[in-house]
């Protein structure tokens, strides 16, 4: 019953966000993309169902005590017949917190996929699906970590175009940015955007080609979070300067941004100077698409 599972970033290539409903949530479109790096979660025999946190921003989640993984065996469990064997879940959490990223349901994900692995698999996976989605808008999009156009509150997926693998960065100015309060602004702010899914080709050849089609695209909470951390502006501006950036935008509803690189290599460089420039944020050169390989 022993094993682990990779929880990756999720990056949203574009994001359009619409006016609120009568019900307060703000229809979307999104195509989605997992990056090579993210947390690590793994699971253990015990006494009782227990959860610990390790990692370099394991700090910034401690005394949670309504942490998505736990929600997410607590949903798995309340579902099934019968007690199961209790067990450990250890999360080495190495992304940044509200970053968007995804990262809590991407950890909610990765849980689903070990528990299930333990307790229930016979269980199917649209019954996984399921679970995933009520533990949040991204939940059902993270659960298998593979391109996806997300739409309605996140939680209608079709398959994404072809992708390349991308070479790329993300940046994060230490700075985070509340889901809410960026939605708040959005809605003070009153521009919203349309989200019919832009017209896309059945395949993108080349990350050059992707690139410039999202370019013609948009994430509509830019101009809110930018308003809450000004930061995500200045990662933005440089980004725009630096050679190797086929494109720059902000993940999600920040304070993450990516930069698409042409290739592995100017990827590690612009990291590098990045790096060195500004010591102060978190910087990881990374590929995206999905899905990657569990941990063996």
């Amino acid at each position: 019953m022993f094993g682990q599972a990779f929880a990756p970033a999720k990056v949203n290539l574009f994001l359009h966000v619409g006016a609120p409903g009568d019900d307060g949530y703000h229809p979307l479109s999104s195509l989605l993309v997992f990056a090579d790096v993210g947390d690590r979660l793994s699971l253990a025999p015990a006494d009782a169902l227990e959860f610990r946190l390790s990692g370099p921003f394991a700090e910034s989640l401690s005394g949670e005590g309504d942490n998505l993984v736990v929600r997410a065996a607590q949903a798995l469990l309340g579902g099934l017949r019968g007690p199961r064997a209790p067990v450990g879940l250890m999360l080495d959490k190495a992304l940044p917190v509200a970053a968007g990223l995804g990262g809590g349901s991407s950890d909610a994900g990765a849980a689903l996929r070990l528990l299930r692995r333990a307790w229930a698999p016979e269980l199917s996976d649209d019954a996984l699906q399921a679970i995933a989605a009520d533990l949040g808008a991204d939940g059902a999009a993270c659960l298998w970590g593979a391109p996806v156009l997300a739409e309605g509150r996140g939680e209608v997926l079709t398959p994404a175009p072809g992708l390349p693998v991308c070479p790329a960065v993300l940046i994060n100015p230490g700075v985070p940015a509340s889901t809410a309060g960026v939605y708040g602004r959005l809605d003070a702010l009153g521009v919203f955007g349309d989200v019919a899914p832009p017209p896309m080709p059945e395949a993108f050849e080349s990350v050059e080609e992707l690139a410039g089609w999202l370019s013609l695209q948009r994430n509509d909470l830019e101009a809110a979070a930018i308003g809450i951390a000004p930061e995500i502006g200045d990662v933005l501006a440089d980004l725009a300067a630096e050679p190797e950036v086929l494109l720059a935008r902000m993940s999600g509803s920040g304070a993450t941004c990516f930069a698409l690189c042409p290739s592995d290599i100017e990827a590690e460089q612009l990291a590098e100077r990045l790096e060195s420039l500004r010591p102060d944020w978190w910087v990881r050169r990374c590929r995206l698409g999905g899905p990657w390989p569990e941990p063996a």
